[in-house]
Order: C-alpha cells, then sequence, then structure tokens
C-alpha cells in the first residue's frame, strides 16, 4: 500500500505544477516519463532541505530558471547538475541513480529500447556502410549529423542528442570490459561530414580507439566488391545473461530482432565480412593515409 501513496505523491506533484492532468505550454506534448520523476524528486529533496529553487540554484552554481526547468521536468539533468545538486542536498546517491535513465530519454525514441541492451552488453558487433557508428563517432562529427537532420531539429534537441551519444560511448571503457568490434565501410570514412577538421579529428578518433585492447576497428575496403554488407548496417549484441539480439535501423525506425534463426544469421554474416575486410593494422594504415591526405 505504500507504494500506491508514493505513486499517488509523485503524480499529485506532477498536477500542481502544470494543472491537473495537462500538460504545461512549455512542456510540449513528448516530454520523458524520466525527466519529469526525477524533477519530483529533486523537488522533494530541495524542500526537505528546507531551500527553495533560488537558494538551491545559488548552492549549485545554477539559475533559478535551470532549477525550475529541471523540477518541472522540462529540461533534462545534466551529470554536473547531478553531482553538484547530491552533494547540496546530500542526497545519498539517488538523484546520481537517476542519471543513466534521464540521458538515455535524451536519445531518439526508436533507439532506447536496444540501448537499454547495448548499455550492459558482453559483446557488440556492427557494420557501417554509410557513416562512423555512433559509439565511435566524436562531438563535432555527431553533431554535424544531427545539424543535417530532416525535418530540422532544434539547437536544444542536437544538444541533447548529441549529449547521449556521448554517453553511449561509456560502453568502450566499461568496467567489466565488452568486448567490442566496428567494421566501417571505407566509403563511410571518406563520406565528408563537416569540414576538413571535422573529418581528420574523427580519423584521429578511431585511430585512438582502436588501440584499446577490447575494441577491434576493421575497414571493409571499396575494391573489395559484393559481400554480405551491402544489405545494409547491422549489429549483433551479447545480452548479460548470454542471449544474442540482432538490431537493424534505416530512416529512424529501429528494430530489435530476437529470433534466433535471424540473429544465427546476422553472426554468420558478420563472421564473413570480419574476413573480407581489412585486419587491425592494415585499417589502422588506411586510417592513418586519410589523416595525412588532408
Amino acid at each position: 500500500m505504500e507504494g500506491r501513496g508514493t505513486v499517488r505523491t509523485v503524480r499529485d506533484a506532477r498536477e500542481t505544477r502544470t494543472g491537473r492532468g495537462a500538460k504545461s505550454k512549455d512542456e510540449g506534448p513528448d516530454v520523458p516519463g524520466e525527466w519529469s520523476a526525477y524533477g519530483v524528486l529533486l523537488q522533494y529533496l530541495r524542500k526537505r532541505a528546507g531551500l527553495n529553487q533560488q537558494q538551491l540554484g545559488d548552492a549549485i552554481g545554477y539559475s533559478l530558471e535551470q532549477v525550475a526547468s529541471v523540477e518541472q521536468g522540462r529540461r533534462p539533468a545534466k551529470i554536473a547538475f547531478t553531482v553538484a545538486a547530491e552533494r547540496a542536498l546530500q542526497a545519498g546517491g539517488v538523484l546520481e541513480a537517476l542519471q543513466g535513465e534521464v540521458d538515455r530519454a535524451k536519445l531518439p525514441r526508436f533507439f532506447r529500447n536496444f540501448a537499454l541492451f547495448e548499455a550492459e552488453a558482453l559483446s557488440r558487433f556492427s557494420y557501417d556502410p554509410l557513416l562512423v557508428p555512433g559509439l565511435l563517432q566524436t562531438e563535432t562529427y555527431a553533431r554535424v549529423l544531427f545539424g543535417g537532420h530532416c525535418p530540422p531539429l532544434s539547437a536544444e534537441i542536437i544538444d541533447q542528442h548529441t549529449e547521449a551519444r556521448l554517453s553511449r560511448q561509456k560502453l568502450l571503457t566499461r568496467v567489466p570490459l565488452a568486448e567490442l568490434s566496428f567494421i566501417i565501410a571505407e566509403e563511410a570514412l571518406r563520406n565528408p561530414v563537416g569540414d576538413t577538421e571535422v573529418m581528420r579529428g574523427q580519423w584521429q578518433h578511431l585511430l585512438e580507439v582502436a588501440a584499446l585492447r577490447n575494441v577491434e576497428v576493421q575497414v571493409m575496403p571499396a575494391a573489395c566488391g559484393f559481400h554480405s554488407g551491402l544489405n545494409g548496417p547491422f549489429v549483433v549484441l551479447e545480452t548479460k545473461e548470454h542471449r544474442h539480439l540482432g538490431y537493424i535501423e534505416s530512416q529512424e525506425v529501429g528494430c530489435v530482432v530476437h529470433g534466433p534463426a535471424e540473429v544465427s544469421a546476422f553472426g554468420l554474416r558478420y563472421g564473413k565480412l570480419r574476413s573480407q575486410a581489412l585486419n587491425g593494422v592494415e585499417s589502422a594504415r588506411l586510417i592513418e593515409r586519410l589523416v595525412g591526405e588532408t
């Protein structure tokens, strides 16, 4: 019964902010529930500490408007905000426990289900024919991609999507280490996303990531001819329960593939692609040549 009371308290707090069951004008039609839940909890902790919004903002280095926006669920809390609020409110880690969910809700909706599996994956293998994969993108490269979205995204949404993409990259160095393999088509590396400086930074970043002992980066040379990857990008992932999943995505439609036969086919194709791509040393040399050409 206590659980029902807690749910009612959260619901009532939300309705108090926005009007009975209505969304605020600023909130818009699609505010993630994770942001609202974080805001309700922040408001509770602030009031428990005997602070108003201005006082909390002064204590953590944020404006009153920023604190109010987070409490109302209109804006997601960034990690720096959460760390400062944890300290000022003596929250005991409860806000930090929600930060991962807050960050994940910044991702495009179609990708969020797969992101849950990805964050805890034991292994992740992917083939990307057109672009550098998100887990390996630099911030500037990612911003150029989101900036070219059709229909156009607001500056705020571009910021949120970029932050979420960079947050996913914790998988590269997470402990325990995940086994990660990336096969990237040479055409994707040569495709000029942004200016020369953006591409040079992206190539150099690929070389740095490829040096990690749990990461393998291979390039599929343009001269390879026909191969099974020409059907499109895909991911093969092993969960912490040792289940194998596939993932495919096109035109902002993502699909997690659970069927054993389909996932097995993905695995066979990936193995074939691995044998056809340049090995790690050869791939690094090709990327180094690209850097030298700019």
